[in-house]
């Protein structure tokens, strides 16, 4: 994909619908790996439904929880997502063959949870009335981070664009900056409405490129701050937004923000209604309102990390807004005329010879000489959407897309299969191996090798109560892995 000749100039986010994306089961949240080329789905289900974008086909479908998925994240290299359920499980699982990794069972529900972003054996995970938590995935070990105000754990907390630092926000407008490989704090301010009363952080997101980061307050306005002003006015800093907004009209309190793939506007979702309002973060002025269906309420919005697309969920399904497409045959050939009618064309003498006898040889000069030039057709330049500020080159072990294979409905015979009549006989190796044995080679339900368990962690923070409430019968029949 050539991401240079979509480049739109001057207007870089979508204009009108574009289409739905329908996972079957309801769908709650979404988000797209790195480089857009693939969207997972959470649903009511529990199961997880990866979409491959660009053929706007499903590619897999996890079963990975019992309970509905409630947020969803893709780790850097695209090869891993991290899942939590609404009954307190936070999952990994292998993007390509669908299987877990490993389990971890937290005492409370979970709000969010994100992994570094460089380092994949870090997550961090905000559970409900808790302080958030540092999960470490090769050891299972986890680090509580510390907060501002131990009565209040209504906390979110998010990485910055490198995952150097760690933001905390809790209920009273504080703000913690925080170093994520020592846990200290760095930095810190209060967000204040007007007066010196403060507001509730809802929700911190940073952008994908560049140094700024918005917060989503109760006050039903959207914070716009640099992160290299709020580490330079250090603890109990003052910092100014650079930009507040709002919806002076009708109040609008937002369920969800996010910023474009380059940085330069911003979104958020109303919590009233299904409506998108988009600003340009430069300027901050409101530059176009996507209404959809009347009734519906949102549930989660996401921005492709490098076209001017966005998704948004309600009811249950997922929605596409772009741009509008207009065809303009003059941009591929600038020489190209349109014409309202027909227009009698008059031939040149030379125009169909062979050769252009009288025409002169001119001499080769500028781009002219160096089409003799050798051209290397092997190099492959890395796509510079694909490659953050301090990388050269893209990541050449990620994983873009899916394999998908093709499913034949009664096939007449299987050319790659043993033939029917030796299915049903024993070899002698098979033969002289003991029960234990035969039950560790058995295949999975698919027909694929046998899959390990995974291992299942129970964390346990202090002075939060294990919510067995939450955790219905049916789940407790069919949890598996064993406790360590």
């Amino acid at each position: 994909m050539n991401l240079e000749l979509l480049e739109s100039f001057g207007q870089n986010y979508p204009e009108e619908a574009d289409g739905t994306l329908d996972c079957i089961s309801m769908a709650l949240t979404c988000t797209f790996n790195r480089w857009g080329t693939l969207l997972a789905v959470g649903c009511n289900d529990g199961r997880i439904v990866i979409w491959d974008f660009l053929t706007r086909g499903i590619a897999k479908i996890i079963s990975a929880h019992i309970h509905p998925v409630c947020s969803l994240c893709w780790s850097r290299d695209g090869h891993k997502l991290v899942s939590a359920s609404t009954d307190n499980i936070v999952s990994q699982w292998d993007v390509l063959t669908g299987d877990c990794d490993q389990r971890f069972r937290f005492p409370s529900p979970i709000l969010k949870l994100q992994y570094h972003p460089r380092d994949l054996d870090k997550v961090l995970v905000c559970p409900m009335k808790s302080a958030p938590v540092l999960l470490t995935l090769s050891d299972s070990k986890h680090v509580v981070l510390p907060v501002d105000d131990d009565s209040d754990l209504n906390v979110v907390a998010a990485f910055d664009r490198r995952g150097e630092f760690i933001y905390t926000g809790n209920a009273k407008g504080k703000i913690l900056v925080l170093n994520t490989n020592t846990q200290e704090l760095v930095a810190s301010f209060r967000v204040t409405t007007g007066t010196s009363n403060t507001t509730a952080i809802k929700s911190i997101e940073f952008a994908r490129k560049g140094s700024c980061f918005l917060i989503n307050t109760a006050d039903r306005i959207i914070r716009v701050y640099d992160g290299r002003e709020i580490l330079t006015c250090g603890k109990d800093g003052e910092p100014e937004p650079l930009q507040k907004l709002q919806d002076l009209v009708n109040r609008t309190p937002w369920k969800r923000c996010c910023f474009s793939g380059d940085g330069e506007y911003i979104v958020a979702g109303s919590a009233r209604q299904h409506a998108l309002y988009i600003w340009e973060k430069s300027i901050g002025n409101l530059v176009k309102i996507l209404h959809g269906t009347r009734g519906e309420l949102l549930l989660d919005v996401a921005w492709h990390p490098v076209r001017p697309i966005i998704t948004s969920i309600s009811s249950g399904v997922v929605s596409i807004w772009a741009q509008n497409q207009v065809e303009n045959w003059s941009a591929f050939a600038p020489d190209f005329k349109e014409l309202d009618e027909n227009v009698e064309y008059e031939e040149r003498e030379s125009e169909f010879d062979i050769e252009d006898e009288d025409k002169s040889e001119p001499e080769q000069t500028g781009g002219d000489a160096a089409e003799d030039e050798e051209v290397d057709v092997t190099t492959v330049d890395p796509i510079i959407a694909f490659c953050s500020s301090d990388e050269e080159l893209e990541d050449y072990k990620a994983l873009l897309y899916l394999p998908i294979a093709p499913e034949v409905e009664d096939p007449e015979e299987n050319p790659f299969g043993p033939p029917p009549e030796a299915s049903g006989q024993v070899t002698p190796t098979e033969e002289g191996l003991g029960t234990g044995d035969k039950k560790q080679r058995q295949p999975s339900a698919d027909g694929g090798p046998a899959k390990k368990k995974a291992r299942t962690t129970t964390i346990e923070l202090q002075g939060v109560p294990s919510d067995g409430s939450l955790v219905s019968q049916s789940y407790k029949q069919h949890d598996i892995g064993g406790m360590d």
